[in-house]
């Protein structure tokens, strides 16, 4: 009889083969995108088509705690969409954060999507890094109707009484509510785009001169400002106005709204845990957002009948601003990526 100590042997260091983990896939950037039209490729764009067809995200990993597969290219760029809505990105974000197949410590992230703008501050198909993102949504609310007089708006800091009450820090403490972008990535990034020529055409420019603001005028350009997170479309100059004393409470006068989202608090609710879990760096994130329209009516209209015209794939500059999303994003995310050796260990315009 044959002794069994060689193929018990051969059965234990199979098992322990079989067991032993694959190492986990270094993530350069990440670039986060909030929603697609269809397919990833080959037909009517949303704002991840462009990025898997130009950065050749072709190898396709199944993400099924999260909204949709997941994509990457042989340089170490990969592509998430988080799905519309704070709840979506924050549940999409911290599915990903703790997928073992990927390495995000030394990753960076690159949020890009398309928002309203207000005309005060820029105009179509023009893009907005952000220096901090809002969220629109903590808070009380009032009915218009019911609002004492001397109210400016029924909108109520979460833990206070009044709107814009003193001193600004809630019950509950900022978090959740701001999330400042480390000013020098930002900075880093704003100067390497800002001279980006952006696509521009004469619709676009028909749209330009019905508002009357000399920003909104201007042919698309990179700019800098805060970023109103919330999980409602609002839209008309009283919002925009409301959105402008929001962002300005909110930061302590520190930043100028500029664009609407609606998602960037939910994903960066999830980075700042994970990065409290040591899995990504929180210093290492931007969000870009280009302007697909005005976040309110042009001269001479209401704002209910702009929201009429105002839909999604409908809106004024939808395609220039997804092109303006991957032309302004991707020289960022390119010169990332070919600079590992350094930007790995040490953050752009960081000393």
């Amino acid at each position: 009889m044959r002794p069994l100590f060689p193929l018990l042997s051969l059965f234990v260091a199979t098992c322990v083969f079989a067991q032993t983990p694959q190492k986990a896939i270094e993530v350069k950037v990440v670039v986060v995108n909030m929603f697609e039209v269809g397919a990833d490729t080959g037909d009517a764009p949303g704002e991840y088509q462009y990025w898997v067809e130009r950065e050749h995200l072709d190898k396709v990993f199944p993400l099924p705690e999260g909204y949709h597969d997941v994509r990457m290219n042989e340089d170490g760029v990969l592509g998430v969409v988080t799905g519309v809505g704070t709840a979506r990105a924050a549940a999409t974000i911290m599915a990903l954060g703790h997928d073992p197949r990927f390495d995000l410590t030394h990753a960076y992230f690159v949020i890009a999507g398309i928002a309203g703008i207000d005309p005060h501050m820029g105009s179509l198909g023009s893009a907005v890094w952000a220096d901090y993102v809002v969220d629109g949504d903590l808070a009380h609310e009032i009915d218009a109707r019911e609002i004492p007089n001397d109210w400016k708006t029924g909108y109520v800091p979460l833990g206070k009484s009044v709107p814009y009450e003193q001193p600004r820090q809630a019950r509950f403490g900022d978090d959740g509510n701001v999330y400042q972008l480390n000013p020098a990535l930002l900075d880093w990034a704003f100067g390497l785009t800002k001279g980006i020529k952006l696509e521009d055409n004469a619709g676009m420019k028909e749209r330009r001169l019905q508002f009357a603001p000399a920003a909104a005028q201007r042919p698309p350009f990179v700019l800098r400002g805060g970023n109103l997170s919330a999980s409602t479309f609002w839209h008309g100059k009283l919002m925009s106005q409301w959105a402008h004393d929001w962002v300005s409470y909110q930061t302590d006068g520190k930043s100028t709204y500029a664009v609407c989202g609606m998602e960037d608090t939910g994903t960066l609710q999830s980075l700042t845990w994970l990065a409290r879990a040591g899995k990504v760096d929180i210093h290492r994130v931007l969000v870009l957002r280009t302007a697909s329209n005005y976040d309110q009516q042009r001269e001479g209209a209401t704002a209910a009948e702009s929201l009429a015209e105002t839909k999604i794939r409908q809106y004024s500059a939808y395609m220039p601003s997804l092109d303006t999303a991957y032309r302004v994003g991707h020289v960022v995310v390119d010169a990332l990526v070919a600079d590992w050796s350094k930007t790995k260990d040490h953050i752009p315009g960081q000393q």
